[in-house]
Formats: C-alpha cells, sequence, structure tokens
C-alpha cells in the first residue's frame, strides 16, 4: 500500500531548520513571556503621536523592536503547527502566538487614527528635526492616504481585538480540511491500495489510468460531500465577514477595501476577469488538445489535469530538483543563483508529505530569519515547478530584507506572485533549450500548459467566483452550498465554454476544496502575476542584464513604493489589458507547439 509516512521517518536533511529561529520550545515560551511584557511598552504612547519628533520616532523604533520579535515567535509557531496539524501542543502555541498578534494590533491601534490627524506642516517639521524619520516617507503616505477609511482610536482598537475571532470561519476551514478530514483509500492501477490526501489528489490525476482517476475523483469528492454543511457555513460566515468589515471602514464593497490595502485600482481587477473571459476560447482549445491527445469524446474533471503527451509525469527526485532550479535562475545573475543554491543547502526546504502536514506549499520567514520553505514534494514535474515557485518567493524577501529597512522590506502579494512565475517561466525555458531529455522536454511544454490554464485561466475564474459571490452577500442574500455549487458552475462553464469539456456535478463543488477563497480577494493576483512574469521574462531573454537589474531592483524594492509603481519598475504596466494579452499570445504559442510536437492538429 502507498502511504504518508509519519514524520519522525523523515530524514532531518528533508526538513526546515526552524532551530534557527528558536532553539526549542522552551526559548519560544521564554521569548513569549518576554513579548507579552514589552506590548506595553507601547501603550505609552497612546495620545502622542503629534508630541515632539522625538516622541514619534521613539515610537517607531519602540514598535520596531516588539514587532521584530513577535514576528519570530509567530513564525514559529505556525510552522511547527503546519509540520502536524494533529499535535494539540503547537495548535495550542500557534493559538498563544495568534492572541499575541492580536494584542500587538489593539496595542497600536491608536497610532495610524493619530498619524492621520497631524496635519502636513506638522509632520514635514518632525521629520526636518529628526532626520531618520524621513526613512518613513512612503510608511507615512500609505497610512495618510486611507485616513477616510480609518475609525476612531476605540472601534481601532475593538477591531484589532476581534481580529482573532474574525478569523475564526478560516482557521475552523484549516483544521477541519488538514487535521480532522481522512481521504479513503482506492485502488490503484496494479491492485494495490492508493491513500488519497489533499497534497497528493492532483498528482494522482496526473497518472495514465482514466479508471484509476475516475475512482481517485470520485472518493475524493465524496468525502467532502460529508462536510458539505460545515465547509458551507465557514465560507459564507468568511465572506461575510469581509464584506462587514468593509461596511465598518466605508468602503462600497469588500473588493475595494482588500485592493485598497496594496492600493491596486479596482480596474486591475475588472480588466484581468474581462480580458481572460474574451479569451477562454484559447482555453477551449487546450481542452481540445487534451481530448486527442487522451482519445476521448469528452475531457471529464478526472481528465483535466493529465498531460498531453498522455503519460505520467517523468520521476523528479528533489535532488535532481535543485539543480534544474539552480541553472534556470542564472539569467537573473550570479549573485541571485548563488544565494539560491546556498538556500536550498541550508535546510530553507521542508521537502516531504507527512501525516497531519498542512497541504500545499508556501515560503514564509522573517525580516530576522532565513526563508522557510514548505513543500509536500511528489516527486514530479509539477512538485519541480513548485519547488522553482517557492524558491522565487523566498529569493524575493532575500533581496528585499537585504535592501530595504524594517518597514519597506514586506511587500504586497501583487507583487510577491510575479517573483514566484519568473521563476517557473524560466525554468520553463531552460529544460526546453538546454535539457536533452526528450521526454522531459514534451513534459516541460505539457507543464507550461497546464501552469497558463491553472494559473492565469483557473484563478480569473476562482476571481470571478469570489467576486460573484461577495456581490451575493452585498446584497443581503443567503449564502448556501447549493447557492455556491451555482454560482461556482455557472463560472465554470462560462470558462470551458467548448464542447470538450463536460462541467459534472462533482465538480460543481470544487469550491470547498480552495482554501485561498477564505483570503479576501487574493486569488486574482497569481493571474496578474503571470501576466507579469511573461512580459518581464521576454524582456531578460531579450535585452539580458539591463532587464535583469530592473526587475532585480523591483524585488529589492520590497514594500518601499506601491505594487503598480514598483512593477512599472521592471517593465510592466499592469494597469492597461496588453500584458494579459501579451501572456494570453504566449499560452497560445505554446499550444502551438505541443500540437506539433504531438502531432495534436
Amino acid at each position: 500500500m502507498s502511504s504518508v509516512p509519519e514524520r519522525s521517518e523523515i530524514d532531518e536533511e528533508y526538513k526546515w531548520s526552524i532551530e534557527s529561529l528558536f532553539a526549542d520550545d522552551e526559548a519560544w515560551e521564554e521569548a513569549l513571556a518576554a513579548a507579552e511584557e514589552r506590548i506595553d511598552d507601547l501603550r505609552v504612547y497612546e495620545g502622542r503621536v503629534d508630541e515632539s519628533a522625538a516622541t514619534l520616532r521613539q515610537f517607531l523604533e519602540t514598535y520596531e523592536s516588539v514587532t521584530r520579535d513577535i514576528s519570530r515567535i509567530s513564525q514559529y509557531a505556525r510552522l511547527r503547527s503546519n509540520e502536524d496539524t494533529r499535535d494539540q501542543s503547537y495548535q495550542a502555541m500557534a493559538a498563544q502566538a495568534q492572541s499575541l498578534t492580536s494584542e500587538l494590533s489593539s496595542a497600536i491601534s491608536f497610532f495610524e487614527p493619530e498619524l492621520q490627524a497631524v496635519d502636513e506642516e506638522t509632520l514635514a517639521s518632525f521629520v526636518e528635526t529628526e532626520p531618520a524619520l524621513a526613512e518613513y516617507d512612503h510608511y507615512f503616505d500609505d497610512i495618510r492616504r486611507q485616513r477616510e477609511h480609518t475609525r476612531s482610536s476605540e472601534v481601532e482598537e475593538i477591531l484589532s481585538e476581534m481580529g482573532e475571532v474574525l478569523d475564526a470561519p478560516s482557521e475552523t476551514y484549516q483544521m477541519l480540511t488538514n487535521a480532522d478530514m481522512t481521504f479513503p483509500t482506492v485502488e490503484g492501477p496494479d491492485g494495490e491500495a492508493v491513500e488519497v490526501s489533499q497534497s497528493n489528489f492532483t498528482s494522482l490525476l496526473q497518472k495514465p489510468d482514466r479508471e484509476f482517476r475516475e475512482r481517485t475523483h470520485t472518493a475524493f469528492y465524496e468525502e467532502w460531500s460529508d462536510v458539505r454543511n460545515a465547509v458551507g457555513t465557514t465560507l459564507s460566515k468568511s465572506t461575510k465577514t469581509h464584506v462587514k468589515r468593509a461596511e465598518i471602514r466605508g468602503y462600497d464593497s469588500a473588493r475595494a477595501a482588500a485592493l485598497d490595502g496594496p492600493n491596486v485600482p479596482v480596474e486591475v481587477y475588472d480588466t484581468l476577469v474581462d480580458t481572460v473571459t474574451d479569451n477562454v476560447d484559447t482555453l477551449g482549445r487546450h481542452a481540445e488538445l487534451k481530448r486527442r491527445a487522451l482519445d476521448v469524446d469528452t475531457v471529464e474533471s478526472w481528465d483535466l489535469y493529465m498531460s498531453l503527451t498522455g503519460d505520467e509525469s517523468p520521476e523528479i527526485g528533489y535532488d535532481r530538483a535543485k539543480e534544474l532550479v539552480i541553472d534556470a535562475v542564472a539569467p537573473l545573475g550570479d549573485a541571485y543563483q548563488s544565494r539560491m543554491a546556498e538556500g536550498l543547502e541550508s535546510r530553507w526546504v521542508d521537502v516531504y508529505e507527512n501525516r497531519g502536514k498542512r497541504s500545499g506549499a508556501y515560503s514564509a520567514g522573517t525580516y530576522d530569519s532565513q526563508p522557510f520553505i514548505m513543500m509536500n514534494y511528489q516527486d514530479d514535474v509539477s512538485s519541480l515547478y513548485t519547488l522553482a515557485h517557492e524558491l522565487g518567493h523566498s529569493m524575493h524577501s532575500e533581496l528585499a530584507n537585504d535592501s530595504q529597512p524594517w518597514q519597506y522590506a514586506d511587500y504586497e502579494i501583487f507583487v510577491a506572485e510575479v517573483a514566484s512565475t519568473v521563476n517557473e517561466t524560466l525554468l520553463t525555458h531552460h529544460l526546453l533549450e538546454n535539457v536533452d531529455d526528450d521526454e522531459l522536454t514534451a513534459y516541460a511544454i505539457d507543464q507550461y500548459l497546464e501552469r497558463f490554464r491553472s494559473t492565469l485561466f483557473r484563478q480569473t475564474m476562482f476571481a470571478d467566483f469570489e467576486q460573484r459571490i461577495h456581490e451575493y452577500a452585498e446584497a443581503g442574500k443567503p449564502l448556501t452550498p447549493d447557492t455556491f455549487d451555482e454560482l461556482y458552475g455557472d463560472v465554470k462553464e462560462t470558462f470551458y465554454a467548448t464542447d470538450a469539456v463536460r462541467v459534472d456535478d462533482m465538480i460543481r463543488r470544487e469550491w470547498m476544496r480552495i482554501p485561498h477563497f477564505y483570503y479576501n480577494f487574493y486569488v486574482y493576483q497569481y493571474a496578474t502575476g503571470v501576466s507579469a512574469a511573461a512580459a518581464i521574462v521576454e524582456s531578460i531573454r531579450g535585452e539580458g542584464e539591463s532587464a535583469a537589474a530592473d526587475y532585480r531592483e523591483a524585488l529589492a524594492a520590497g514594500g518601499n513604493g506601491y505594487p503598480v509603481e514598483i512593477l512599472d519598475t521592471a517593465g510592466v504596466d499592469v494597469t492597461q489589458p496588453a500584458f494579459v494579452e501579451s501572456a494570453i499570445d504566449v499560452y497560445d504559442e505554446f499550444l502551438d507547439r505541443a500540437a506539433a510536437l504531438l502531432e495534436l492538429e
């Protein structure tokens, strides 16, 4: 039987070096106690932000110091709890860290309203008196531009204190799907039992045996049916929470509130959805090629992840994956490449799936730590690309941390998803041009197409669905599981408006397994990211080091600027549809290559 190992069965070299944050749990507990006491150091500044330049500087320095400590505390607890979501001691630590973060937010809730109340002349005089404050120019601007949507200190404090409670739907969903749900085993192609999990589901749908794929798909979604009402409730409450938060702050919609945080124009969202929806025929062409490659009458939901080659992914072990990704980023410069290589040898990555481990993948870290990458590596090409993706995030953090003071090191997801996808795109070109392996070359073309399908089109489809459910909530309509099925099915049919694909009843329930719907208008950034990345890589391939230098400058900017401005540094104007249209053209060109290589047209 193919089974998922316990964490204790995995070699240490394949686990992240979490001890670089804290030597052990006892050291973490000591840091937690110290941080709880230091939060009071911030409360003494309430009502004094406009007292003097020195007072403002002292508050900012104290705030940075306390926040950096709490960031390390929170990150350690998060990583530990994600290693095994069944471990109640680490879930308790994560809850303590979350409470500490909420307490910090409550303690400094007075700051933004008070800073927004300071007149321009006074603030300018403060900066002149205390030159160190000049480093906060963009930071101040970002806070002050949102004064219309900032409430009184009392209301802001309540909202901060309620943060942990308001996030309960998302937390409940994570525990339900990662810790409590147990997926069934199915009979594998060789007759042996195969254990299905959140992490291996899509890789199992890439197996050549169609009957096995159908069994896997059916068993997986039947398990979701057992928690249908619970998941429907968590998503409904999460959506309504986004809406209520936006209403409290005086926004016209939850989407407007979410996009105002990073200062991304709402028009960027609409342009993306409209442009991609207008080009669903390209997605339909991909589906038709897949139908021909599989030699089936209709592409079913369990066929969508299959390669155009009709074969299972070539096996790519983790060590080979590291080498391929390192070689692929050579166009970004020696320093970038060597930094990544060093990180991979310094246990940045928690590589393999284990029982209870959080599904999916991410890159995390703090200003004072190395990056930490969570993987559920499956020895296939998809996992290879996921590694490249997460390393893009990690390298973004490394460059930003090196170049920016603490207040600007963090960056918006809108830019982050460009960094990750540039790495994926470079990997594709490297595999096609430098790897002498016909099977891998064919699969690389297919994988790049799958990345466009799943990132540009699928994530835009998710964005469309997310907008629809929020509009439903804003109109006061009830959000039930049946409503989610209907709305998701409508969007699915819009994007797969082709006779090549059948939208079945089970796939209408796919919304249940997507954690990103709890992230408050997050997913569209994957689609804008892959579009911007395609444009940036074309520039780097055409112009060489000058374009690579512009791109590295954009990464090094961190959060010292607004996303639209930062991407403009890299040569991409995300306010116009051209960058999305250009990405769709690249997708179409690769469909041509696949059709010719595999003789599908």
